[in-house]
This record gives structure tokens, sequence and C-alpha cells, in this order.
């Protein structure tokens, strides 16, 4: 659907951007290297945040149906294997990011939810949401977000899983477990009211992310335009045997979003580097930033962030080289 959409809005995106370059005395003539970049910012800013708002407006309506404590009490009813999977399907469709890691961890906690569940939603949440989902489906189609969705949900499966399996509640800060947050009582919606929800998310959204969109695309029209094609090919192209490793590795110390991250994949994947190593630096970035672990050291003893850390950027590894070799 998003990509019909994308074909019928493209020919007019396009006819205004000629418009506009003409308009600021910009052709072919004044560089054809410069003249593609500048076309490429503002037809992907402009396309972007366009199916963008869209996407957020559907997904947002959708998870207005999965408040935080209604999140929390569906967790608490399953058991096994099964929790696992619920948690990482919440995951996906909560609206949770890493800035809300401290208070998730606290109250999936007090809540009697085990460890490995509760990890499986903090790894999930922030790989796969509502923007990340949209994005992937307007930049790379339905078969990449849906085989990246998968992937993030079974790094936060398993992650859980070990975690659980080697009985780490000790490495727990102890004052979590004492913690008793208030019960809050969840709101029903109405219709109407959940599409003004919708609607202010959007906005809302938008306002919050426009600038990570327009620095995002920005560094992928210069990797567009600039970036040297033999370069990115040393270091991450396919091959280099250790290109996901670098993309991992250069991907943790970053502070981003999905929103940000994605253009760069996009134009990373444009010059010629395996969409396995682009979507595991996306990866990296959005579920190992250093402020997630940083908030993380609050509740957790720092053996518990270097396994997580571990396990995770593991996972994203393996799935970088899966990517690279089915994709």
């Amino acid at each position: 659907m998003f990509e019909r959409i994308g074909h019928l809005i493209a020919p007019h995106i396009v006819r205004f951007i000629d418009w506009l370059l003409q308009l600021m005395g910009l052709d072919l003539r004044t560089g054809e290297t410069f003249y593609e970049a500048v076309h490429f910012f503002i037809y992907d800013t402009i396309k972007i945040i366009f199916l963008l708002s869209f996407m957020i407006f559907i997904i947002t309506y959708i998870r207005s149906y999965f408040p935080a404590e209604k999140v929390k009490a569906m967790l608490a009813k399953f058991h096994g294997i099964w929790a696992y999977v619920i948690s990482s399907v919440l995951g996906v469709v909560s609206p949770f990011c890493s800035c809300s890691t401290v208070p998730i961890f606290i109250g999936f906690v007090e809540a009697g939810i085990p460890l490995g569940v509760t990890f499986t939603f903090l790894v999930t949440s922030p790989i796969v949401n509502e923007i990340a989902l949209g994005y992937l489906f307007v930049s790379f189609g339905p078969k990449i977000a849906i085989l990246y969705t998968l992937a993030g949900m079974t790094i936060g499966i398993i992650t859980g899983l070990i975690i659980e399996r080697f009985n780490l509640y000790h490495l727990v800060e102890a004052y979590v477990f004492k913690i008793k947050m208030a019960e809050v009582e969840t709101q029903v919606m109405t219709g109407k009211q959940r599409l003004k929800y919708a609607k202010d998310s959007v906005i809302e959204i938008v306002k919050d992310i426009w600038i990570y969109v327009v620095i995002g695309i920005g560094v992928g029209a210069l990797i567009h335009g600039w970036a040297p094609e033999e370069l990115l090919a040393r270091y991450a192209g396919p091959n280099n045997p250790l290109a996901v490793f670098v993309g991992v590795l250069f991907g943790i110390p970053l502070y981003s979003n999905a929103v940000g991250t994605i253009p760069i994949a996009e134009a990373l994947i444009n010059k010629g580097v395996g969409v396995g190593t682009a979507l595991a630096f996306m990866m990296s970035v959005v579920a190992l930033s250093l402020p997630s672990i940083i908030m993380l050291k609050k509740v957790i003893k720092p053996k518990l962030i270097a396994i997580f850390v571990g396990i995770v950027a593991t996972g994203i590894v393996l799935v970088g080289f899966l990517f690279n070799w089915i994709l």
C-alpha cells in the first residue's frame, strides 16, 4: 500500500523539485554530483515526511489499544515461551523507546514479570517501533520491512531466554524489587478520541523527529553524492568478510533513532554496501546506543549490562550476515 502511495506522489514531487531547483538557478551544468545530491535531499525529505506521517497515523491509532498498563497486564498472563513471543509482539506495537527504559524495567519487574521477558520487550521495542516499521516500508518495501521485524523480534526473544536461563536476578539493583509503583487505571478511548490521539501523535512525533529526518537524509545525500564507492566497498562492501562487524562497531557508540539511521542505511545500500551490513548498523544504533546503556546502569549492574550488550551485538552480527546472504 505504501509503495503504491509512493509511486502515485513521486512524479508530483519530482516536478516540484525540478521547478524549485530551476528557481534556485541549479541544473546539471552547476555540477552533476551537487545537483543530484540536492535533488536526493529534497525528494527524500518531502517523500519521507509525507509517507511517515501517514504511517504514524495508522499505527498510532492501532497502538491506542495498548497503553502501558495494559501491556504490563497482558504480559503477566503468559508463561513459558509464549511469554517471550507475546513480549516481542507487544514490543513492536508499543510506543516505547530507549528513553523509557528505566520506568518500563521497574514497572515490569514490580509486576512480577520474569527478567528475561522484560529484556525481550526492552530489546524489541526500540529496534522495531512504529516509526522504524513505517520508514522501512517506505524506503525498502515490505520484504525487507518484514524480515527486519522478524529479526528484531528473534533477537529480543533469544536475549530474554538466555538471561532468564542463567538466573541473573542478582545482577539487578536491589532497590528495584522494593519499589511499588502506583496502579494507573486504563482509560478506554472512544473512536473519535482514538482518531484525535492519532492526529495529535502525528503532529507531536513529526515535530520531534523532523530534525533527525533532515540530518539523516542530509548524511544520506552526502554519501549518495560524494562518498567514494571504493572506500565504502573496502570497509563495508560485500568483498569484506568483516563488513558486518565494522557496521555494528560503528553503530554502538552513536546515538540516534531509526528515523536518523534508515536514510543513512539506504544511501549506503545504494553505494554497494550489503543490505545486512546497513541494517546491522541501524540495529546497533537503536538497540545499543550509549544513552540507553547509561540509563540501564541505574537499574542493573555492569556485569548484566555487558552480558546484555554481548548477546544483542552477537545477534545483530548474525542477522547482518544472514541478510547479506539471502538478500
